[in-house]
């Protein structure tokens, strides 16, 4: 047996591995089912460094979340409110404007925004949002929106085709689609934590519509609540099965639902155990993404970085003020200085880089004249 596994189970998977074969649901299913973390780590690796190297990226990013007014109610969601409620905010197109130009001239590369489906916000107010801030900073990529939140302006606010709402759109600003929303595509999970929202198709099929569009997104998953490994399999497959259609997801960032101020609160957070697991077995299921991000509001800074030598190739961001995460009771910091992810990277004895929105790998953009220990996005 190779030294590396202790799990003769997955010796038929790194045969394939090493010969960059394909595995199928039923080894994804053999992998979760392994108590043998280490050996799945090493053969995430395996997929890991014949993509990028020994390199670990970081976007220097702010975070904006416009409004978390929203006519849902998931039942894993403690972010969004309806207008009476006291943690509901909307904020101005000015501020948000200011927020942007405070990013770009502090090195930001990119405003990452969401917010929930408003329910009055008329469709000029996001074209003049995307104006103002693309006038703010006119070379910031401006990563916006779920597919939720793009399905809502399609249906119910612009009150055109969804292709069409997207082009307007792309036209006033919008770089590239977030990958939220996307939680687990199984209808049963779905009608569990967030009856009523669209379905796993009707997300799939926005993010489609974008990449044919030559527009490029990310893709995510929420794991950890009531979802078993047969549903996160079938949610990677059906991932893997789109960027083979369109090529168009530039990497995945899965996270683990934070369930303290939830209406599912009962339920046992996961272990980080499972949160490197989950992260290994994503790298080696979805052979055709190149990249897999260890979001570290989720994760913690610390455990991100061990991360890295579980598939992990990216940390995302510097954020800066992340609001969803931490209103359902996340306890990891809200920003990260720039200093403070090349130092996790370099711990797990990665090469950091910055990259942009689109994971290309880019010199940094903080200002030279900055203390890096304090600079943050």
């Amino acid at each position: 047996m190779n030294r590396r596994l202790l799990d003769p189970a997955l010796l038929p998977i790194l045969d394939k591995v090493e010969a960059g074969e394909r595995l199928i649901g039923e080894e994804g299913l053999a992998l979760y089912a392994s108590r043998d973390l280490n050996g799945i780590g090493f053969l995430a690796n395996i997929v890991r460094e014949r993509k990028n190297g020994n390199v670990a990226t970081y976007v220097f990013n702010r975070y904006i979340n416009y409004s978390n007014l929203c006519i849902l109610n998931c039942q894993f969601c403690a972010f969004s409110a309806k207008k009476r409620d006291p943690h509901a905010f909307e904020m101005a197109i000015p501020e948000i404007a200011a927020k942007t130009k405070e990013a770009w001239e502090g090195g930001a590369t990119e405003i990452h925004m969401v917010g929930g489906l408003h329910p009055t916000l008329p469709s000029q107010w996001y074209l003049d949002l995307l104006g103002a801030m693309r006038a703010a900073a006119p070379g910031i990529h401006l990563k916006a929106f779920t597919a939720i939140e793009i399905r809502h302006l399609s249906e119910r606010i612009f009150k055109k085709p969804l292709q069409e709402t997207l082009e307007i759109l792309r036209d006033a600003g919008l770089n590239a689609l977030t990958g939220g929303g996307a939680e687990i595509f199984d209808q049963q999970v779905r009608d569990t934590i967030c009856r009523g929202k669209e379905t796993g198709e009707e997300w799939l099929e926005v993010h489609r519509t974008w990449h044919r569009m030559g527009q490029r997104s990310t893709a995510t998953m929420l794991y950890g609540h009531v979802e078993t490994p047969a549903h996160r399999i079938d949610h990677l497959m059906k991932l893997r099965g789109l960027q083979d259609e369109t090529k168009g997801f530039t990497a995945f960032i899965p996270f683990a639902f934070v369930p303290e101020t939830t209406e599912l609160a009962h339920i046992r957070p996961a272990a980080s155990t499972d949160e490197l697991k989950n992260l290994a077995i994503s790298r080696l299921m979805l052979d055709n993404f190149d990249h897999i991000t260890g979001y570290w509001i989720s994760l913690g800074l610390p455990l991100a970085s061990i991360a890295l030598n579980y598939g992990v190739d990216d940390l995302h961001g510097t954020i800066q003020e992340e609001k969803i995460f931490h209103m359902a009771g996340a306890k990891t910091p809200q920003q990260q200085t720039v200093a403070a992810m090349e130092k996790a990277i370099r711990e797990a004895g990665r090469e950091p880089m910055q990259r942009d929105t689109f994971y290309r790998r880019i010199e940094s953009t903080v200002p030279k004249k900055a203390d890096p220990e304090v600079v943050t996005a």
